[in-house]
């Protein structure tokens, strides 16, 4: 337990369930309400449900009514560990639904939100591909090396999608985006994001659409290109890491110093997820899940609802409702030698571990 903290087991520290934002886009579909459980009209387009979020309020328990933005300055370390309690909670998580397709666009990376755009930080941000259709797709990059010179003449000539790397997606495939990245997601694709708690995006291109008030969105063409990463780095989806450890079948998928994302599995009753003393994010995917803080103190997941623990748990115990039952779980600022460790005590070979976690090292 983090020194000064109070003890897990009381009315304060528990799982605090978050209740989701929705956000209507010009490109959204009807899944997160059908499929996924959210409320609002299935009629409407919604893009985005932003599960976990500083704005976001908890539904349950002593802090029900209370935004997770207040919950971390009345909780301090008992919430956050050794992340600053003071500054917005580090990640912000989506699940999206693209029916068609989103802007080419891109993000930039701290140092420039911090002198530019006067923001704590810019956005890395990364995701797991939830379902798509067949020949999905997404823009991810370049085909080959460019420049700003060349980026500026095709964006006012017509000729940049000539230029864009398309990379075909498949339910379960990873992928990890640092800020400076060019990219759009593609129609018919469903995601999980993680990413950094900023909505800085730079559109280049919006496939000649317009907004709900009958005109085109703003394009952001010169402070693209100041962030831009020029080169082709051929980036696709992540080689993930499976491993066995602590009742779970679990599946790094994600591994920068700002957020680790893991799938779990949960196949025994007796499961439980280590903290490393920091807040973690639990969304259940496609069945009722169980969180534990500690005993007598546990939150029943509906399927796709997302819950917050605080980092004075050391451990969590994951109960399964009856089959196995999985869930993505999403480590703010993680350890990562911890994760390392843990992943070979699972059994997997050190070579492997390397390899896994130096697939994020452009994002450092």
């Amino acid at each position: 337990m983090i020194q000064g903290v109070e003890p897990v087991v009381n009315d304060r520290l528990y799982a605090y369930l978050l209740e989701p934002k929705l956000a209507p886009a010009i490109w959204g579909g009807d899944a997160l309400v059908r499929r996924y459980g959210k409320p609002g009209d299935p009629a409407a387009p919604i893009g985005e449900s932003w599960e976990c979020w500083d704005r976001n309020r908890i539904t349950n328990g002593a802090f029900a009514g209370v935004t997770l933005g207040e919950l971390r300055t009345r909780l301090g370390a008992a919430l956050t560990g050794p992340i600053d309690p003071s500054a917005t909670f580090p990640v912000l998580t989506k699940i999206i639904d693209a029916r068609d397709a989103l802007s080419v666009q891109v993000h930039p990376d701290d140092a420039y939100a911090q002198r530019v755009e006067g923001q704590p930080n810019g956005k890395t941000e990364c995701w797991y591909v939830l379902d798509c259709e067949p020949d999905a797709e997404l823009v991810l990059g370049w085909t080959r090396d460019t420049s700003r010179e060349e980026y500026e003449r095709r964006v006012a000539d017509g000729t940049l999608a000539e230029i864009l790397r398309r990379v075909p997606v498949n339910p379960g495939d990873a992928f990890f985006l640092p800020a400076g990245t060019l990219h759009a997601i593609g129609a018919g694709i469903q995601i999980f994001e993680t990413q950094q708690p900023s909505e800085l995006t730079y559109r280049i291109f919006d496939w000649n659409r317009v907004g709900a008030d009958g005109k085109p969105r703003e394009l952001h063409v010169q402070k693209a290109g100041d962030v831009l990463d020029y080169r082709a780095t051929f980036p696709g989806a992540v080689e993930q890491l499976p491993y066995a450890e602590g009742g779970l079948e679990r599946t790094l998928l994600i591994a920068d110093r700002r957020f680790l994302v893991e799938r779990v599995t949960v196949t025994r009753l007796d499961a439980y997820v280590e903290t490393d003393g920091r807040p973690l994010t639990i969304t259940a995917m496609d069945s009722h899940l169980r969180v534990d803080v500690g005993p007598g103190n546990g939150v029943l997941l509906e399927p796709w609802q997302s819950v917050v623990t605080p980092a004075a748990a050391p451990r969590l115990a994951l109960v399964p409702s009856g089959e196995p039952t999985r869930a993505l779980v999403v480590h703010p600022q993680p350890d990562l030698a911890a994760a390392k460790e843990r992943a070979l005590a699972g059994g997997c070979e050190r070579r492997a571990v390397g390899a896994f976690f130096g697939q994020f090292l452009a994002g450092f």
